[in-house]
């Protein structure tokens, strides 16, 4: 593993990575906690605008300027975020559940396409990969 590629990234893209793994993170902890209880709440404050943060974010990651259709993903998470919020402050506590569930996994998921092969993340994790000479 080494930084040195995120080091040298356009503060951007720092941001972007750093509110995902916020993200992450904190997706994993309020699942793992009771629901309902302050905690649960605590930690859920903390995913949503880390969340918020990731998707608006990826609005300014493009490349030579056009969106990819992960950038699909950057609609469905700025429409289903306040959606479960809402969802919650009403009582809908299954339509909150599954919007939440969905965000993680598409967090995820999204996660994962960075550690593919030419990625800044596959770089970071794997470490950078080099023709042998």
């Amino acid at each position: 593993m080494t930084f040195a590629p995120l080091a040298t990234a356009s503060p951007i893209i720092q941001i972007h990575v750093l509110a995902a793994l916020s993200a992450l993170t904190a997706g994993i902890a309020v699942m793992a906690s009771r629901k309902g209880t302050s905690l649960h709440r605590r930690i859920g404050w903390f995913f949503v605008p880390a969340m918020a943060i990731v998707a608006l974010s990826s609005l300014f990651i493009t490349r030579d300027g056009h969106f990819s259709a992960i950038h699909l993903l950057t609609l469905l998470t700025l429409v289903t975020l306040p959606q479960a919020v809402i969802a919650r402050r009403r009582g809908n506590i299954r339509a909150h559940k599954s919007a939440m569930i969905g965000l993680f996994a598409g967090l995820a998921i999204a996660g994962a396409f960075t550690l593919l092969p030419g990625r800044l993340m596959n770089q970071v994790t794997f470490g950078q990969t080099t023709a042998a000479r």
